[in-house]
């Protein structure tokens, strides 16, 4: 077995979409990135990679590269998990904690569940009760307290197939 430990920050930005874990999230911003900038699939995609020790997002999909601007961040995590089975690995759970002020995501965390789970875990019937995804503030600290960004930990478990 293996863990891995996925970390993702991303600042707000008017004119664009909020996305988490792969559901367009109603909200007056959007997060600044080169893709889609879905935070959550974005730190899923760093704890899968570090788990199979097959480096990191941006090893994967650089900023720097064209063919990645307005990426849906879905298809490439579809596209880790492909690599994580060819490595020999199985996805036992994924557990993340999202931090922002606003939006209030509790409304939202069993869509996103359930998205998640169906990249995750496409053959499966219960995928769902392997993701577990959480919402916390910052109380007020730092520049994500302030409503500045969100910033996603997540972990993972893998197993040998």
């Amino acid at each position: 077995m293996r863990v891995g430990f996925g970390y993702d920050s991303h600042r707000f930005e008017e004119g664009r979409k909020l996305f988490l874990g792969g559901i367009e999230i109603p909200y007056e911003k959007g997060l600044k990135g080169h893709s889609d900038a879905d935070v959550l699939i974005h730190a899923i995609i760093d704890a899968l990679l570090g788990a199979a020790a097959l480096g990191d997002i941006g090893s994967h999909f650089p900023d720097t590269d064209e063919k990645w601007r307005g990426a849906d961040s879905t298809k490439l995590l579809e596209a880790v998990v492909a690599e994580v089975r060819d490595a020999g690995w199985r996805i036992g759970n994924v557990d993340a904690t999202i931090i922002c002020e606003r939006p209030k995501l509790l409304p939202h965390i069993p869509a996103i569940r359930s998205r998640l789970a169906e990249i995750l875990f496409p053959d499966e019937v219960d995928g769902v009760s392997r993701v577990s995804v959480k919402g916390k503030t910052n109380e007020k600290m730092d520049d994500v307290g302030a409503g500045e960004g969100i910033e996603v930990h997540a972990i993972t478990l893998l197993d040998n197939l």
